[in-house]
């Protein structure tokens, strides 16, 4: 009998292009950016801190923190999102460490722990969440942040049910396709917030697209970005709301 294949992480490596215009190109990207900037902004100290962005994609979030006058060094595994990144930072005069290898290769690149580590929009990628853990606590400084922000699978429930899809939801099936920009692991908070329990303290809790998503497209048209924004930086942390982002956004302490 033949062994079942292990499911392996996703890497975007021919669909750098795709996931630019997709993610970043519209009112979801600016909106997942004010909500994490916004969080980080209102989190971290006013000094220069060492900072590590694992599978930073094309950029975004360590291209702003540099531009903050923070010492970034960014990951990636796929080779056109890094170039993607590097040659933000070239336009933007900037500069940072770049590193192509995947997170299991990290330890054989760094060797000191950063006062802050960002963890944006990984974890569902992965065939295995929760191994990714005892790395981000290992490359966390006493006293530093992780910024951890997922796709939330309480949100892909719930739009499921506004949609009528009961069938996906009685089978358990709501992994993406494998072309899909839809997450293979949707992550459960309460299993997450467990999984970490014992080595990290959740200290801020914000929802990303608390709304937006479940607009329907007419209004969504209608809407102007910056009341868009505004509306959902105001509901981020509401407390009937925050859990319905269809990203959560957890800003924890080591223990």
């Amino acid at each position: 009998m033949n062994a079942p294949v292990k499911a392996a992480d996703r890497h975007f490596d021919e669909l750098a292009t795709r996931f630019a215009e997709k993610i970043y190109g519209g009112a979801k990207g600016a909106i997942r950016l004010a909500v994490l900037q916004a969080d980080l902004t209102e989190t971290l100290p006013e000094r220069p801190l060492r900072v590590l962005d694992i599978g930073g994609g094309l950029g975004h979030m360590s291209l702003w923190l540099a531009s903050q006058g923070h010492a970034v060094t960014f990951s990636e595994p796929a080779a056109p999102m890094l170039d993607g990144a590097r040659q933000r930072f070239d336009e933007a005069g900037l500069s940072a460490r770049f590193i192509h290898a995947p997170w299991q290769a990290l330890p054989e690149h760094l060797h000191e722990p950063f006062d802050l580590v960002i963890c944006h929009a990984v974890l569902e990628w992965l065939a295995e969440p929760h191994a990714i853990l005892p790395l981000l606590h290992r490359l966390t400084a006493p006293g530093g942040w992780l910024s951890l922000a997922f796709y939330n699978r309480d949100a892909l429930v719930y739009r499921n049910l506004l949609k009528g899809h009961f069938r996906k939801l009685r089978s358990n099936e709501l992994a993406g396709e494998k072309q899909s920009l839809t997450p293979q692991e949707p992550l459960d908070p309460r299993e997450l917030a467990a999984q970490l329990a014992g080595q990290w303290r959740i200290e801020t809790q914000s929802g990303v697209r608390v709304f937006h998503d479940y607009m329907p497209t007419d209004f969504q048209k209608r809407a102007s970005l910056e009341e868009l924004l505004e509306m959902e930086l105001a509901h981020r942390r509401h407390p009937a709301f925050a859990g319905l982002g269809r990203y959560l956004h957890w800003i924890c302490r080591p223990v």
